[in-house]
């Protein structure tokens, strides 16, 4: 709720001040899914959880199986060997932590950079630089095993003043939001909280 708060307090007093505002929705494809194994015990130790714990998470997902179910019965069993147990009260812990630290080199501090559960925002006051911030996110994520998608990725600017310009992942044009959408709302008063520049 925080990360919302401030990404709404910069966009009205960007919008207030007339100065540009540049937001890149970073989706990620098939968060839970798509975490490996490896990195998340990597992770867990790198973020100072006890090497018992580690072992009781591992044994969680050791010889994990699933089935899938569908209208016309249910697929034969077969083994999970990478992403988080769906459903799991633990997966949006373990999540948080794979994320916390996957992004540790890349990270800036609220509201340049804002995250929720597996959405990222990306902001600056130059479309060249949160295209450049764009792609060191890019990269940072999917050299350790997640995927930033191509088509629920979306680029916002407040107060554009070139009406065309656009922000480019790996050569592909980041599909551009048309209608700017209050985020949540909150009284006026809110608004008075002063940004840092980028």
């Amino acid at each position: 709720m925080t990360s919302v708060l401030c990404l709404n307090v910069a966009y009205y007093e960007y919008r207030a001040g007339q100065r540009e505002l540049h937001c890149v929705f970073v989706d990620l494809e098939k968060a839970y899914d798509r975490v490996p194994r490896e990195e998340l015990w990597y992770c867990m130790r790198k973020s100072g959880v006890a090497e018992k714990y580690v072992r009781v998470v591992q044994d969680m997902y050791e010889r994990s199986r699933t089935v899938v179910r569908c209208a016309v019965g249910q697929t034969q069993e077969f083994k999970v060997e990478v992403g988080l147990h769906q459903g799991s009260a633990l997966s949006p812990f373990l999540f948080a932590i794979v994320m916390d630290q996957l992004s540790e080199e890349v990270r800036q501090e609220s509201p340049w950079t804002m995250m929720f559960a597996d959405d990222i925002v990306i902001c600056s006051e130059s479309r060249e630089q949160v295209g450049e911030n764009l792609e060191r996110w890019r990269f940072a994520l999917e050299r350790r095993g997640m995927k930033v998608s191509r088509s629920k990725t979306e680029y916002m600017c407040v107060n554009e003043r070139q009406g065309s310009g656009t922000v480019r992942l790996q050569g592909e044009e980041v599909k551009k939001l048309g209608v700017v959408i209050s985020i949540c709302t909150l009284s006026k008063n809110i608004y008075n909280v002063p940004l840092k520049s980028a």
